[in-house]
């Protein structure tokens, strides 16, 4: 990736955050979460949690690949759905061998 590219994803992400914090700030003190979304984007700024974070990386319950990361803006991968889905994948391929 380019300098400039490194630059404009940079400024994008800082401009996230600012969004963030500014959507956080302009509630009043009792109504801030620190949690939410902007344009779409997760962010959490809560402490977290061991489980929290575990959750983020490894949730067997939660069928997405890409959850809201544990703490800051973004995603994470949940990981219990790319094995859930490598084992589907797996079962299929030996049905089909099956089937020869």
């Amino acid at each position: 990736m380019g300098h400039t590219a490194s630059k404009l994803i940079a400024a994008a992400a800082g401009a996230l955050v600012g969004a963030a914090v500014a959507k956080e700030l302009d509630k009043p003190p009792e109504q801030r979460t620190w949690h939410g979304d902007v344009v779409g984007v997760p962010y959490d700024f809560r402490p977290p949690t061991a489980e929290k974070l575990r959750r983020s990386m490894w949730n067997p319950d939660d069928s997405r690949l890409l959850v809201p990361h544990a703490f800051g803006m973004g995603w994470s991968i949940n990981f219990a759905a790319v094995a859930a889905l490598a084992a589907q994948a797996r079962q299929e391929v030996d049905t089909a061998d099956d089937r020869r």
